[in-house]
């Protein structure tokens, strides 16, 4: 049987105190039980309380991931972030790569809210350079809002299961690009518009490392030149006067 990370290194005091507590639990419950019957808010109170919890833990996790990494990351440290024993934080977690799936789990479901809007069917009416505004904006500020996403997505130590769901999320976002371009180029071959999404959508995740990698004026002035050169890159394709009034010198973007 494997210890979960960290466990091992605990204190007599916290053991002391995870058992603590663990045995109030059980009397909660227990009370709650006998007295449902009086007091039927006892339960959803509770459930409240240990929602709020893992809220904290996973917020605290999110920070550390994104201040030491996963691979450097431990529980002890995440409790400590947290401000609450390694103890409590095992009555919610067993290890570190169940509070990292649980974290990466809301969000990519997060994730799938925010490309799902960018990448809505009415877009596709606007010229190049506002498309581009309309899709890229959300898709950035959702990653610079959320660093520990960037850290959980591109780890090499990252869990399998979250892998697999971003590589699964991947595939969907390069067929939602494809359909874009496919209204824009509804003459042009299948296998064609797929090589472009695909080069379209590298481009955007190598310009996105450098985003991400910035800061303040520098991360704006990364996110203009990721804008410029997608626009480059697909105006010569997609654009003419009549549909993209905007220069390919300049991008007015708000």
């Amino acid at each position: 049987m494997t210890v979960p990370e960290g466990k091992a290194n605990k204190t007599a005091t916290e053991a002391a105190v995870e058992a603590a507590t663990e045995a109030a639990g059980a009397a909660g419950v227990a009370g709650a039980t006998t007295d449902g019957a009086a007091d039927s808010t006892r339960p959803r109170r509770r459930q409240a309380r240990g929602e709020a919890r893992i809220a904290q833990l996973l917020r605290a996790a999110a920070d550390v991931f994104c201040t030491s990494g996963y691979t450097a990351s431990s529980t002890n440290a995440i409790a400590r972030e947290a401000g609450v024993s390694p103890g409590t934080l095992y009555q919610f977690f067993p290890n570190k790569e169940a509070i990292a799936v649980e974290l990466g789990d809301r969000l990519l479901d997060r994730w799938r809210e925010t490309y799902g809007a960018a990448f809505d069917q009415s877009h596709t009416e606007l010229p190049l350079d506002r498309l581009l505004d309309a899709i890229l904006d959300p898709l950035i500020a959702f990653n610079c809002e959320n660093p520990a996403f960037f850290v959980l997505m591109h780890g090499s130590e990252i869990p399998g299961r979250i892998t697999e769901a971003h590589d699964t999320l991947h595939a969907t976002m390069l067929t939602r690009v494809e359909s874009v371009l496919a209204d824009y180029l509804p003459d042009m071959p299948a296998p064609q518009i797929h090589r472009i999404a695909e080069m379209a959508f590298m481009v955007f995740k190598a310009g996105l490392d450098l985003v991400m990698a910035s800061e303040g004026e520098e991360r704006a002035a990364y996110i203009q030149e990721l804008k410029t050169v997608m626009f480059r890159y697909l105006d010569p394709l997609v654009g003419d006067d009549a549909s993209c009034p905007a220069a390919a010198e300049h991008i007015d973007t708000p």
